[in-house]
């Protein structure tokens, strides 16, 4: 990928690379570990295209 990118393509890499965080600290501790991540925080960078 280019270094130097589109103003708009970079707002929509920053929006998903925001949504791939943890699930918050209360979660885990309401479902006893069960539930790790956030249900949008399953895409990976390499397997799937956003473009």
């Amino acid at each position: 990928m280019a270094r130097n990118k589109v103003s708009s393509k970079k707002a929509i890499l920053i929006k998903e690379d925001n949504k791939r965080k943890r699930a918050p600290v209360w979660v885990f501790a309401k479902t006893a570990r069960k539930v790790r991540g956030s249900p949008q925080s399953n895409r990976n960078w390499k397997n799937s295209n956003l473009f």
